[in-house]
């Protein structure tokens, strides 16, 4: 048996492994904090129904601008050139942030960071599957994603403990919080090389060497690519990873389970709050987000785990305990317990399908258009989650919850389709296999 075969069967982790999984779980952690601000920012200045759902919808448009540039970005100049360009505008947004005391400031330095947000997140997701050990793919993807529930949970945290003093601490404590965040994400990204698959990929074989032996060393490199190989041929000899996906299907699913994500996590979270109850808007994305981060370990066992059974699992539930909510709105609107209970269980079905898809649409596609596939995605899907923000917010609450029940029944649409036609990206899958570029 050689060295390197040998080597593959132990896979290390390495330092820089554990800078990576940092520097993108921190990334993805300040991508929800700034997402879940305009929510929180509906309450800085008095505003009508008609600017409230502006700055509502202002989240997921400068989202989806920053995804659609950063997505062929990446793929042109890099992950970490795209990192180091997300950064400079998270701070020039955080500082211009906690000097907003009009609408239009909050409009302008929401926006930069947002635009930020989308990107680096959508750069995560492409680049964490083509630089963690194989063996940790699907863990350290979904463990990284968790940290966006985390995001909510210490935006809520900051709002409810200064949600009794004056708005301009509020705004200062949030902005204060955001910078500590991202200067730890800047010496983490010091310490984190270029993507090897993606430097590959566009023919700079030099400087991916360079980046190998500066990083991990050659003989630790061989032996992550030999545990691939060894995973590809085993995902071969299954019939599951004989088969060969077509892009429709691709897209097909991507987009109605990441529309659903989006849709149906966001007006239960972030919508349902400012429209019905002003008062528990911070204690909502707080507990949503908690469950979500409590329920998100779930992802240590993702490579073992099918990736299609839990995508069909967390969107069945999910739909399932939509319908028990709206069955049930006469009692939970006068029990608030009652409330809490059905909003933390149906989080725990959420969740599991957000992880997974999240992690599904980042690993189906060709490495020299991970990013921009991937953003193509998600500029769609988060797209018709800003329709839905305008088209629920008249609605009542009957209305709104089978609203979004049916967005749900999209999700488990494509949910299910993969589940029939699609191939097997968990259970030890290599991203050759899961990508289809074998």
């Amino acid at each position: 048996m050689s060295n390197s075969v040998q080597a593959a069967r132990e896979e290390h982790w390495t330092r820089t492994d554990s800078w990576l999984f940092w520097s993108f779980g921190l990334g993805m952690l300040l991508e929800n904090y700034i997402f879940s601000l305009s929510s929180v920012a509906t309450q800085w200045v008095p505003m009508p129904k008609s600017l409230q759902s502006l700055l509502l919808a202002w989240s997921p448009i400068w989202l989806i601008i920053g995804i659609a540039v950063a997505g062929p970005l990446a793929d042109r100049v890099g992950r970490k050139n795209t990192f180091y360009t997300t950064m400079a505008l998270y701070g020039l947004g955080a500082i211009g942030l906690a000097f907003s005391n009009r609408y239009w400031l909050i409009l302008l330095f929401l926006a930069m960071l947002l635009f930020a947000a989308g990107g680096e997140m959508n750069t995560i997701m492409a680049v964490s599957h083509e630089m963690m050990p194989h063996k940790h793919r699907g863990k350290t993807m979904m463990l990284e994603l968790n940290f966006i529930n985390l995001g909510g949970v210490i935006l809520g945290l900051v709002a409810l403990s200064t949600a009794y003093q004056h708005v301009a601490f509020q705004r200062a404590m949030i902005a204060i919080t955001l910078l500590v965040v991202l200067i730890i994400l800047f010496f983490a990204r010091r310490n984190t090389p270029e993507s090897i698959r993606w430097l590959e990929s566009t023919g700079q074989h030099e400087r991916a060497r360079a980046e190998i032996e500066k990083y991990y060393g050659w003989e630790e490199y061989q032996a992550r690519q030999e545990a691939a190989r060894q995973a590809t041929e085993r995902a071969q000899a299954r019939e599951d990873g004989q088969k060969r996906v077509g892009m429709g299907l691709k897209l097909f699913t991507t987009l109605t389970i990441s529309f659903a994500g989006s849709a149906g996590f966001g007006l239960m979270t972030y919508v349902l709050g400012p429209h019905f109850f002003p008062k528990l808007n911070a204690a909502i994305i707080l507990v949503a987000t908690g469950t979500g981060f409590v329920s998100g370990f779930f992802g240590l066992w993702a490579d073992r785990w099918s990736r299609k059974w839990l995508l069909l699992i967390g969107y069945l539930g999910s739909f399932i305990m939509t319908l028990v909510i709206w069955a049930t709105i006469p009692a939970w609107s006068k029990s608030l317990a009652l409330f809490w209970i059905l909003l933390i269980v149906l989080n725990v079905f959420v969740n599991i399908g957000y992880l997974t898809e999240d992690t599904l649409k980042g690993e189906v596609w060709p490495t020299k258009r991970r990013g921009t596939y991937t953003a193509l995605v998600r500029f769609v899907s988060i797209g018709l989650y800003i329709a839905t923000i305008y088209i629920t917010q008249n609605f009542g609450i009957n209305a709104y919850t089978m609203f979004n029940a049916l967005v749900w029944v999209i999700g488990l649409a494509g949910a299910i389709a993969w589940f029939i036609g699609g191939n097997e990206t968990g259970k030890g899958a290599s991203l050759d296999v899961a990508s289809g570029e074998t």
